[in-house]
C-alpha cells in the first residue's frame, strides 16, 4: 500500500531472515535487521522531500475541539460521560495546541502517542515520567483526552539494557547469519545494498545463577506488580522466572543495532527487565559470552495511558470526536509492526476524509480504506480491537486469522496494490505495472508445469517408484502432482545450505528426504526466477485449502455487508437476553459478522438481530 517503512527498511537492513522457515509457507515471517543511523537518514531524507509534508517538530498539550452550539452544559457532560465503547461524537476536531502555545489547526488530526502519553519509566525502585529513556512524557495530551470524555487505561511494557558489543565474547556462541538470497520487504525491490554484508547475530542463554539472583531481588522493582496488564507474548525476564519456575534458562538473541562503522551497542533480545541498574550488571555477567560486559544503557520499564480501542470506527477514527485517528500503543496494541500497520490506515483515512472534505463537489460518501478479517493481518488486528477491547497489550499471530493460508507475506502485492491504487495511495504508478508484470511470470509458470503431464505409472517412475501415485490411469500434469504434495519447491532460506523443504510441501506426511524437486522434473524450472518458483509452488500446494477459504471468506463477506444501525435500540430485541443487550449495547458493531464476532452472542439471538434488522429495512 506503498508504506514508507519496508522500503527504507531494505535500504538500512543489516540482516534478513524469513522466520518459521521450517513451517510452511502460511506462517513465514519476513524479519529485518535495521541500522539506526542508515535508516533515520533515509526515512529523514524521504520525508523532508515528500510533496505536501510539512513537518513540525513541538509536544502536543492539548487537543482543540469543535462543539455543538445548540446543546445545554448538561447534555454536553452527558455526552461526554457516555460509555466508551458505544459514544457518538459529541465533538469535532479543529486542530492541536502546542506545549509553546502555538495552535496548529487541523480538520483532521492522527494522533499516534507510543508510549509516551502519560509515560512513567521504572528502573528498580526508582519511577519518573518519560516515554523513552532521555525524553520527556506526554502528560497533557491525557488530561486532554480525559476532558473529551475518553477513559484511559494503563498499560506496560519494556526493554532489555544495552550492551557494548567491543566486550562480548561471541566466539562461545552460535552463530546466526542471514537469509541468502535476501528477501526483501518491499515489493519494489529485487535485492538490498547490504544482502553480501549483512552481520551476525549470536545465541545465548540465562542460567540458573542469574535466575537466582533475578528471584532474590523481585521486592526491587515496581514494575512487576501485576495491578497493570504487561505483554503476554514477549514477557519481561522477571515475568519468565515467575511464570515458568521449571524453566532454568531462556535464549537470548545478541543483535547489533547496525554496522560496526556506526555502532557497537548489542541489542540483547529476549531479557528486557526493570532490575536495578547494579542488579542487572551482575546478572549479565552470569551469562554465557557475557562475563566482562559493559552495560551502555540499563533495561528499564515504562507504563502508559492508552482509551479503549472499542471507541474506535473500522477507519481508527474515534466516535467520540468526528476527525480525531487514533494508531498504535494508544489503541491497546504493542510492537513497532503493529503500530506501523495502524499508522498507515489511519493516515490514509484521514487524508482521505481531508481531501474529500476539501473537494468542491463533496457528493457520494467519504472515500475510506476499510480491511476485514479476510484482506490481511491488517484487518484481523483492527476488528479485533474494536470488536473485542483489550485486556493486555495486543499482539498479532498468524493464529488470530482464520484467513492466514490466503494471508500471506509473498501474496500482499497481488491482495492490497490495487485497493491501495484506486484510492489514491500509490504515487509510484509504475508499482502496477511491475504487479501486472508479477502475475504475467506467475501464469507462465504455471501454463509451464501445465505442460508436463504423465500417466500414473510414468509418474511412478519418476518419483522413484513411489506407488502412492495411484493407478487411475489417468494422465496428470505437474502442477496437480504439487497439488497432490508428490513435488515441492526448494523453500529453504540458503541455496549453500542443505536443503530445508516445510513440512506443509508435503501435505499427506509425505516428508521425503532427498526426494524429487519440481526441478527434477519440469524441463526449463530452474530457469523461472526463484520468487516466482515459491509463488507458484505455494499457491499449487494450497489450492484446495484456498478455494475453501475462498467460500468461507465469502460467506464472511455477506455478513460484513450487512451494516447495522449505529443508533439501534437493542433493549427492543425481545428474544435477546439481558446479557446480549448489554454486550452489543457496549460495543455498538458496524455489521453483522461484527456482532457474531462479540463473546457471548448466541446463535439465536444473531438471529434475532438478524431479523429485526430486515424488519427495519423493509420498512
Amino acid at each position: 500500500m506503498d508504506g514508507l517503512c519496508g522500503r527504507i527498511a531494505d535500504l538500512g537492513g543489516v540482516q534478513f531472515r524469513i522466520l518459521n522457515r521450517s513451517k510452511g509457507p502460511a506462517v513465514h515471517g519476513p524479519r529485518a535487521q535495521v541500522d539506526r543511523v542508515i535508516y533515520k537518514r533515509h526515512m529523514l531524507q524521504t520525508l523532508e522531500s515528500y510533496p505536501g509534508l510539512d513537518l513540525r517538530a513541538g509536544s502536543v498539550a492539548d487537543i482543540l475541539l469543535e462543539r455543538p452550539t445548540d446543546l445545554d452544559e448538561r447534555s454536553l457532560k452527558r455526552l461526554a460521560s457516555q460509555d466508551s465503547a458505544s459514544a457518538v461524537a459529541a465533538a469535532t476536531v479543529t486542530g492541536v495546541r502546542l506545549e509553546s502555545g502555538e495552535i496548529i489547526r487541523a480538520r483532521k488530526v492522527v494522533i499516534t502517542t507510543g508510549t509516551f502519553l502519560g509515560g512513567e519509566i521504572h528502573i528498580g525502585l526508582k519511577a519518573f515520567p518519560s516515554g523513552r529513556k532521555g525524553e520527556a512524557a506526554s502528560t497533557g495530551l491525557s488530561k486532554s483526552l480525559k476532558d473529551a470524555g475518553f477513559r484511559l487505561g494503563r498499560m506496560k511494557t519494556g526493554t532489555p539494557p544495552r550492551l557494548a558489543g567491543s566486550t562480548i565474547d561471541f566466539s562461545r556462541m552460535p552463530k546466526q547469519l542471514g537469509d541468502m538470497p535476501v528477501t526483501p520487504f518491499s515489493f519494489v525491490h529485487d535485492s538490498v545494498p547490504y544482502a553480501n554484508d549483512q552481520v551476525a547475530c549470536y545465541q545465548t542463554h540465562t542460567t540458573p545463577a542469574v535466575h537466582k539472583v533475578i528471584e532474590a531481588n523481585f521486592d526491587q522493582s515496581i514494575h512487576i506488580r501485576e495491578t497493570v496488564r504487561g505483554p503476554r507474548y514477549c514477557p519481561s525476564l522477571e515475568s519468565k522466572i515467575k511464570r515458568f519456575s521449571e524453566k532454568d534458562s531462556h535464549v537470548i538473541w545478541l543483535e547489533p543495532e547496525g554496522l560496526p562503522e556506526h555502532t557497537d551497542v548489542v541489542y540483547p533480545n529476549g531479557i528486557s527487565n526493570t532490575m536495578p541498574e547494579d542488579i542487572q550488571l551482575k546478572f549479565l555477567r552470569l551469562i554465557p559470552g557475557l562475563e566482562n560486559v559493559t552495560m551502555t544503557q540499563p533495561g528499564y520499564g515504562v507504563e502508559y495511558d492508552h482509551i479503549d480501542p472499542r471507541e474506535l470506527k473500522r477507519t481508527l477514527e474515534t466516535k467520540r470526536v468526528t476527525g480525531l485517528y487514533m494508531a498504535g500503543q494508544i489503541n491497546g496494541t504493542t510492537g513497532y509492526e503493529e503500530a506501523a500497520a495502524q499508522g498507515i490506515l489511519a493516515g490514509a483515512n484521514a487524508g482521505l476524509a481531508a481531501g474529500h472534505d476539501k473537494a468542491p463537489d463533496r457528493a457520494g460518501e467519504t472515500p475510506q480504506l476499510v480491511l476485514d478479517r479476510s484482506d490481511g493481518y491488517l484487518g484481523v488486528l483492527i476488528d479485533d480491537l474494536i470488536t473485542r477491547g483489550v485486556e493486555e497489550p495486543y499482539r498479532v499471530f498468524t493464529a488470530r486469522s482464520e484467513y492466514r493460508l490466503s494471508s500471506r507475506a509473498d501474496n500482499a502485492d497481488i491482495r492490497l496494490t490495487r485497493r491501495a491504487a484506486a484510492l489514491g495511495l500509490i504515487r509510484d504508478t509504475s508499482r502496477l505495472a511491475r504487479l501486472d508484470a508479477v502475475e504475467a511470470d506467475m501464469a507462465q509458470a504455471q501454463a509451464l508445469l501445465s505442460q508436463v503431464v504423465h500417466l500414473p505409472h510414468e509418474w511412478e517412475a519418476k518419483l522413484g517408484g513411489d506407488r502412492r501415485v495411484g493407478r487411475n490411469g489417468a494422465r496428470t500434469s505437474a502442477l496437480d502432482m504439487i497439488q497432490k504434495g508428490f513435488l515441492a519447491e526448494d523453500m529453504s532460506a540458503d541455496s549453500r545450505q542443505p536443503e530445508n523443504i516445510a513440512p506443509e510441501l508435503m501435505p499427506k506426511a509425505r516428508k521425503c528426504t532427498g526426494g524429487p524437486r519440481i526441478s527434477d522434473i519440469v524441463p526449463g524450472w530452474a530457469d523461472v526466477p526463484l520468487n516466482i518458483r515459491r509463488r507458484v509452488a505455494t499457491e499449487a500446494m494450497y489450492h484446495g485449502y484456498l478455494r475453501q477459504q475462498q467460500l468461507e471468506a465469502n460467506t464472511f463477506k455477506r455478513e460484513e455487508s450487512l451494516r447495522l444501525p449505529v443508533d439501534i435500540d437493542y433493549s427492543q430485541i425481545r428474544v435477546l437476553s439481558r446479557e446480549e443487550v448489554d454486550r452489543l449495547s457496549r460495543v455498538r458493531p458496524d455489521t453483522l459478522g461484527a456482532a457474531r464476532r462479540i463473546g457471548g452472542i448466541t446463535p439465536g439471538g444473531m438471529l434475532a438481530l438478524l431479523k429485526h434488522v430486515r424488519r427495519a429495512a423493509d420498512a
